[in-house]
């Protein structure tokens, strides 16, 4: 009997672990710089991770980043920081408070903001014809975020 009730309440924990909701780019909580809680419950795949930054039409972060591992991505910038040793400098929570927005630890950084759907400036239909409403979604899904950052935690130096 005592399994049997410890065997359902671990189906239940693992039942609700599955349908648990993404938090939202706008529920997003901040302690300084770092971002505490995965965004999805669900840990980061780092080798989907490295197929995100390296891909030019998700992440494409290897446009402006250079990662000594990741050398069979041509293509690599300089406009940012190389990324070697990433995980030693910064925390998890750290990492994924920069994805998410690296404006909130970095404030004049030009990097995007990977998890955000406001308080962007957008030209107006006067000037383009063609101006972006509030439909849109983040660059990055709240999962995509998840495995860039477990990639980011195993570049050590």
């Amino acid at each position: 009997m005592k399994f049997s009730v410890i065997t359902v309440i671990a189906a239940g924990f693992v039942a609700s672990a599955a349908f648990a909701e993404d938090v939202a780019p706008t529920a997003v909580a901040y302690n300084d710089l770092s971002v505490a809680q995965s965004l999805t419950g669900i840990p980061g795949d780092p080798a989907n991770g490295r197929v995100i930054m390296g891909d030019n039409s998700v992440g494409n972060c290897v446009a402006c980043h250079q990662v000594t591992e990741m050398s069979d991505v041509p293509f690599q910038g300089n406009v940012g920081p190389m990324l070697d040793g990433t995980g030693e400098r910064w925390s998890e929570a750290e990492l994924r408070g920069i994805v998410v927005n690296a404006k909130v630890a970095f404030e004049g950084s030009i990097m995007p903001a990977f998890y955000k759907t406001d308080g962007f400036i957008r030209p107006g239909n006067v000037y383009t014809g063609k101006a972006a409403d509030d439909t849109f979604g983040p660059l990055l899904t709240a999962q995509q975020v998840e495995d860039v950052v477990a990639y980011l935690v195993t570049l050590k130096e």
